[in-house]
């Protein structure tokens, strides 16, 4: 079995459909060591009503839980949408060595600020399944305006 970032992002693509389903804003997000998911989530605002309930800090607490530690030295975030401000300070705290991401988020995305927002060792790829994942956002936002 290949282990590349495409796998891991049709891994997070699956929370982003649970998301979907649950009719909460569809972004998944695994955490990865060592080549295993050692933790899954998907955005949670809605039925959580709280704001902070992104997939990414859903994902950030079950892997530090996993770990039983706050720093994922070592971790891959995988995610389907770029990760915004609030979630990427998270990341940061988390001293994650690695953001993959899949769609861009030209409004609230992290990278769009010129102050760079993650751990300087942290490394970031973007558009990994891009469209796929940009596909799903615009088929939930098309459903809520019909």
């Amino acid at each position: 079995m290949l282990f590349d970032d495409a796998y891991f992002m049709r891994e997070a693509l699956k929370e982003a459909h649970y998301a979907f389903e649950e009719e909460e804003i569809p972004v998944g997000a695994v955490v990865v060591l060592r080549n295993r998911v050692i933790a899954r989530a998907h955005n949670l605002t809605e039925r959580l009503h709280d704001v902070t309930a992104h997939a990414e800090m859903q994902a950030i607490t079950a892997a530090a839980n996993h770990l039983g530690g706050k720093y994922l030295v070592d971790c891959t975030l995988y995610v389907t949408l770029e990760p915004c401000v609030m979630c990427a300070g998270a990341l940061y705290w988390s001293q994650i060595s690695r953001v993959v991401y899949g769609a861009s988020d030209v409004k609230r995305g992290f990278s769009r600020l010129h102050d760079p927002l993650l751990h300087p060792k942290t490394e970031v790829v973007g558009g990994v399944m891009g469209e796929e994942c940009a596909g799903l956002m615009l088929e939930f936002f098309n459903r809520l305006r019909q």
